[in-house]
């Protein structure tokens, strides 16, 4: 089993950065997929940014340009939010996904809220 712990949210004005981490800790063999979602208010839980199999990443259009997933070892996954708007206040979720003898198992994380300040 992959327990995953966020880090790194909080309150953070517009035009600033703020970085986010995600640790993994547990049976963490095979981590394929390692990606952040959002959920704002009101709204459908969106995957923003994804980094598959090491080196495929790929963002959505909003957060294109300002946002960074990057993995920092076998069990960290990071996102570097810079110049955030007050649209990007939402709770975070850092998802792993994990291919293991044969079978493939989601993790979640438990979420963290980043607000944006304008």
């Amino acid at each position: 089993q992959v327990q995953l712990a966020e880090s790194g949210g909080g309150l953070v004005k517009s035009g600033g950065s703020l970085r986010l981490s995600c640790t993994a800790s547990g049976a963490i063999a095979d981590l394929i997929h390692m990606r952040w979602y959002r959920q704002a208010p009101g709204e459908q839980r969106e995957l923003i940014a994804r980094l598959d199999r090491g080196s495929d990443t790929t963002y959505a259009d909003s957060v294109k340009d300002r946002f960074t997933i990057s993995r920092d070892n076998a069990r960290k996954v990071s996102l570097q939010m810079n110049n955030v708007k007050p649209e990007d206040t939402a709770v975070y979720y850092c998802y792993v996904g994990q291919f293991l003898r044969g079978a493939y198992y989601e993790h979640w994380g438990q979420g963290i809220q980043v607000t944006v300040s304008s």
